[in-house]
């Protein structure tokens, strides 16, 4: 009882010892490493391999099946463990039905125990009354040899077979002395592990303790970064709204920026464009008046001539301007109103609004300072509340207490040991003097079989036969008055071993490797008539707790805690212990009273927003976009410059060589120039003033329209910090706050299944009855037990054949006093022809030739 009361105070230690936590809520926090829970390899392995001899355990165990194919009597054993055996008829009528098998084996058993000596006892009796093949005279048969080699084979064949049984038992025999030399390492490797699963508990709940330090660390990492967290979350939420406002009113400042220089494009623009279409115009004035004075030359009235002159001056009209700039309105206004619009810097205003808005990670820190204070206080409480309780448990008196129980125990079985390999070599010395019984019957047949079959000569008469084979014979005998002495012996020995042994493997072994045994064991009521379960009437005092065997066996067969496996929650329930709400209340109240102001976040003042209003109101909309757009997409001149000064120089060419030839090409050379530092400028003024014109009709577009749009944004940002933000932030820290618990969360499941699983993992336990039921009673002892039992039976009842082949046999060996004689005429030679003894008086061959 002393040692169960320990067994459970330590398990509740292992729970106390981290009762601060209960999860409350399941957020996604990050994930905590808390490492592995420190644990030794445990040295037993419990299995058994037998080896080779397994083969012969396992024709054993097939045999015993054919005896005994029932199934485990669970009802019989229930009934047996209750003292309710016996209450009715039909238990001895099933108990006798089960042990059918057994019941006849044994009475065979025991009728070979009871006649083979009776039966020595009248064949010697009769023997030395000269019957029962007692007379020293063999009659001659003509199937005498035949005879004689059949019962020589089936004697070789009897004794080969007794041979096999002698070896099986002497090796289940020795093998049994082997596994009990080797036990002791493997007792001494049990009592290892169970101190490893001692002193290993403590470390285990050490490291479980140790680990709240690294919830403690993250989460004051959380709460020191609180800016970092919570600030950065209620910036996130809120920069859904407020972010895209403060870029529309970037955007709308680089727009007046771009709305500036677009206007000073089309100003400088259209001055340029005035000013050269005036001297294109000049210049192309003087061009077509030279081209008309050199067409009036006398060389144009030539017949060869007249015509290329009169197309070159039908197409002079087409030098001439196209586009006309000195009509279009000026920008000079709108510039000035945009200037006034850009006295300001609005983009300057914004970046201050993003400043103030990206220092809310710092509001957050600095409001929240005193708060934070007093949480790491309190997670520093309860490490100190956890170090405290652990000092105050009686960890070290409990551990003495098992370690003293443990080492009593090795030491008892240490100091009998000794005692227990002395008893097992007396058995197996018995054993052995069993085999050597055995031995000295196959030595005598053996010897039997080899003198007789080497002595034997087939021209010898029955009483001249030669030494040898007689000692042969002699030897025949022999083996059978041993087998008659020493078989009952054996065969007590077997039906004693087949009964144990047989019944072990059936009642115990086979039941408790299919776990049937434990099922009978967890009977309610069965070992004590007020307990339902009594597992947990013993451990608990509460026998109405479903504890059982067959449970506790399994979760310790796969290396589960103690906890798990005894089901202590009903003891101590970890759940009711691993409740954080004691110290997260406190926790969780001050992070939801975190009060965080962000009123002083101004995102665009009042002056900023004047400025958009005045862009808005600065008349670019008022600009006639389609008189520009109508000029602009107007060629500079008519006709291509290059093109007219192309085809007159190809017509030129046409032209007599001459003065009028050359003074054409002149002045399309002259064109060119023209086109070359005119128009080319001209059309690159014209590209400025089309992209300047172009933003300006975008910007234009509803500009007032786009203009409230920014300042109506941007207001419903600032309303949204100003009012609307703590809301956001009272999410954000809910979600903060579920984050910090979560570390907490976090750590008591991996309590949980760290004390479920690995803290005092109870294998040593399953180990301790896997060798003390699986390897010593049945694979050690029941296995080598029924194996010797079956290699000596085997052998006993052999030696019955052994014993009629060895008796005739020994008949055709043996030297005879008499012998039969035939004569040759009469008996055609028939039987021994004996020259020497014609004319001598021999009695017996008088009343052999009488009787024939």
């Amino acid at each position: 009882m002393a040692v169960e009361l320990c067994l459970l105070l330590l398990l509740l230690f292992c729970g106390s010892t981290i009762s601060e936590v209960q999860p409350i809520y399941k957020p996604p926090p990050g994930t905590l490493d808390f490492g592995f829970v420190p644990a030794k390899t445990y040295d037993t392995g419990a299995y058994h391999e037998p080896g080779p001899i397994g083969i012969l355990f396992k024709i054993v165990h097939a045999f015993l099946y054919l005896v005994q194919p029932n199934s485990f009597p669970q009802d019989l054993i229930r009934k047996l463990a209750q003292q309710k055996f016996g209450n009715t008829q039909g238990d001895y009528q099933k108990a006798i039905y089960y042990e059918i098998g057994f019941i006849l084996s044994a009475a065979l058993g025991l009728l070979f125990i009871f006649l083979l000596p009776l039966v020595g006892l009248c064949f010697c009796m009769c023997r030395c009354c000269d019957n029962c093949g007692g007379e020293m005279h063999q009659r001659q048969k003509k199937n005498a040899d035949c005879q004689r080699s059949c019962f020589a084979t089936f004697l070789f064949v009897a004794s080969l077979i007794i041979s096999v049984g002698v070896l099986c038992a002497y090796a289940a025999n020795q093998h049994l002395t082997n596994q009990v030399r080797g036990a002791k390492k493997l007792v001494n490797s049990n009592f290892k592990d169970l101190k490893v699963f001692l002193n290993d508990t403590p470390a285990q709940i050490d490291y479980l303790v140790s680990q709240y330090n690294t919830t403690k660390d993250k989460a004051l990492s959380d709460l020191n970064n609180v800016g970092t967290l919570l600030g950065n979350r209620v910036q996130e939420q809120l920069g859904k709204e407020v972010r895209p406002a403060l870029d529309a009113a970037l955007t709308m400042a680089g727009a007046i920026r771009e709305t500036k220089e677009a206007l000073e494009n089309v100003s400088v623009s259209v001055e340029v464009l005035q000013e050269g279409t005036e001297r294109l115009h000049a210049n192309l004035t003087d061009v077509k008046m030279h081209l008309s004075n050199t067409l009036s030359d006398s060389a144009c009235s030539a017949d060869q001539a007249a015509s290329t002159c009169n197309i070159i001056r039908n197409s002079l009209h087409q030098l001439n301007i196209n586009a006309n700039f000195s009509g279009l309105p000026g920008v000079s206004s709108q510039l000035a109103k945009v200037n006034d619009v850009l006295k300001i810097d609005l983009s300057s205003l914004v970046q201050k609004g993003y400043a103030a808005f990206n220092d809310t990670p710092d509001l957050v820190v600095n409001q929240t300072r005193n708060i934070l204070s007093d949480i790491k206080n309190v997670l520093e409480s309860v490490g100190s509340n956890i170090s405290t309780f652990t000092k105050t448990l009686p960890v070290q008196e409990i551990l003495a207490d098992f370690t003293i129980y443990l080492t009593q125990s090795e030491a008892y079985v240490q100091d009998y040991f000794p005692i227990v390999e002395q008893y097992d070599f007396y058995r197996w010395l018995g054993c052995l003097i069993l085999c050597c019984m055995l031995v000295l019957i196959l030595v005598f047949y053996y010897l039997g079989l080899l003198c007789g079959t080497c002595g034997y000569d087939k021209h010898a008469s029955p009483t001249t036969r030669g030494c040898i084979s007689n000692t042969g014979g002699n030897f025949l005998m022999a083996g059978v008055g041993f087998s008659f002495l020493f078989s009952w012996v054996l065969m007590i020995v077997v039906v004693l071993t087949f009964i144990t042994g047989g019944n072990v493997e059936k009642l115990v072994c086979e039941p408790f490797e299919d776990k049937t045994l434990f099922k009978v064991l967890d009977t309610p009521y069965l070992l004590n008539q007020h307990w339902k379960n009594y597992l947990s009437g013993i451990l608990f005092k509460n026998p109405s707790i479903n504890l059982t065997f067959e449970k506790v066996y399994s979760d310790c067969k796969e290396n589960k805690g103690i906890y798990t496996s005894l089901h202590l929650e009903h003891l101590f329930n970890i759940n009711e212990f691993l409740n954080i709400s004691m110290y997260t209340e406190d926790v969780a109240l001050k992070i939801e009273h975190i009060q965080i102001n962000l009123s002083k976040i101004i995102l665009l003042d009042e002056i900023g927003k004047e400025n958009l209003l005045n862009f808005s109101s600065s008349g670019i909309e008022g600009i006639n976009f389609a008189a520009y757009l109508t000029e602009i997409n107007k060629s500079v001149t008519k006709v291509d410059l290059l093109s007219f000064a192309n085809d007159l120089e190809a017509r030129a060419d046409q032209l007599p060589k001459g003065a009028l030839e050359n003074a054409l090409k002149g002045h399309a050379s002259n064109i060119r120039m023209i086109h070359n530092q005119q128009v080319v400028p001209l059309e690159q003024a014209m590209s400025t003033l089309n992209q300047s014109i172009r933003l300006l009709k975008r910007t234009s577009s509803e500009l007032m329209v786009k203009v409230k749009n920014v300042i109506g944004a941007v207001n419903a940002a600032q309303f949204l910090i100003n009012n609307n933000a703590s809301l956001v932030i009272v999410q954000e820290t809910k979600k903060y706050m579920d984050t910090i618990v979560g570390y907490f969360e976090q750590y008591v499941e991996w309590v949980k299944e760290s004390i479920a699983m690995e803290v005092a993992a109870c294998k040593p336990i399953a180990n301790v009855i896997d060798t003390a039921v699986d390897i010593f009673l049945c694979s050690y002892i029941a296995d080598s037990v029924n194996t010797f039992w079956f290699g000596l039976g085997g052998s006993s009842i052999f030696l019955i054949p052994a014993i009629i082949f060895a008796v005739k046999l020994s008949k055709y060996y043996r030297r005879m006093d008499t012998e039969d004689v035939y004569d040759d005429t009469e008996n055609g030679n028939n039987g021994y022809h004996k020259e020497h003894l014609y004319g001598i008086h021999n009695p017996v061959f008088t009343s052999s030739v009488e009787q024939w």
